[in-house]
């Protein structure tokens, strides 16, 4: 991709890996985004949203300008995660997305609902228009990353961002269970068939640690990271434990106290980009 790309592609005169991709949204006048990460899982239950999360902070600590998009529109959790509990303001054609405790900016459905608890019941060609709500029609300002935790699965909502967002990578996260070849093959096989760049594979809730002598140990199973890289031509990018300490700050709504040593692998392949 050109570098210092604003993903504003109605104004660029470079050629890059979006240029054939139909119909690419463009953000808000005045907004930029230089690089936009996905993170994707073949299923549900693996963490992702947690690995979004944490991914955002630890880009945040570092200094850089950080937006999550929540595309889980049927299962929205990033605003919990950050204690975010107000809705969205704008105007009639602009939303401005709320700001975390430590500046993470975040666009989620559950922003602009009376009761997060109950269901969306869309049919299809509303999650699209949420998404354009959500990419386009939001006041993002000037990012440094824009991450955007995807609903698990090859869903329509997936199709809609692969094909009308320029993203520059997808971290692909799973879990050590006997399934996992067939759900990483699906999400690998989607990424490949709308020309998206796969940055590697997280495999999540890995291990924990016992309490007693500090040692791993396996809920799961031994790891099937390197296997499934191995298998499907993917870069490893980390292993990360279970711990019951970042799930009590994620329900409390205090994310951003997590320690993120565990993503330092992480941070380095997105800031690579």
């Amino acid at each position: 991709m050109a570098e210092n790309c604003t993903h504003n592609c109605s104004t660029c005169k470079s050629k890059c890996s979006h240029e054939n991709k139909a119909q690419l949204l463009s953000p808000s006048a005045g907004t930029t985004i230089k690089h936009i990460v996905a993170v994707v899982s073949g299923k549900g239950g693996v963490g992702k949203s947690m690995v979004t999360s944490m991914l955002a902070v630890a880009l945040s600590k570092k200094g850089y300008k950080v937006g999550i998009l929540d595309s889980d529109i049927t299962g929205p959790s990033i605003p919990k995660a950050f204690g975010i509990g107000e809705g969205v303001s704008g105007t009639q054609t602009l939303m401005y997305p709320p700001k975390s405790k430590g500046g993470i900016e975040l666009m989620s459905i559950n922003l602009l609902v009376n009761d997060p608890s109950e269901p969306v019941l869309w049919r299809g060609p509303l999650f699209g228009g949420a998404i354009k709500n959500f990419y386009s029609d939001t006041k993002w300002g000037e990012l440094d990353y824009l991450l955007i935790d995807m609903p698990p699965g090859t869903s329509d909502v997936a199709l809609t961002i692969f094909n009308q967002i320029p993203i520059d990578g997808v971290i692909l996260v799973s879990t050590p269970q006997d399934l996992v070849k067939m759900i990483v093959g699906k999400a690998v096989n989607m990424c490949k068939k709308m020309n998206v760049n796969v940055l590697g594979l997280v495999e999540n809730m890995a291990y924990y640690k016992c309490p007693c002598c500090g040692n791993p140990l396996f809920p799961f199973g031994p790891s099937k990271l390197n296997d499934v890289c191995e298998t499907f031509n993917l870069t490893p990018i980390a292993s990360l434990p279970i711990d019951s300490n970042v799930a009590t700050l994620i329900d409390n709504g205090k994310v951003e106290d997590a320690d993120v040593s565990a993503f330092d692998n992480v941070l380095s392949i997105v800031e690579n980009l």
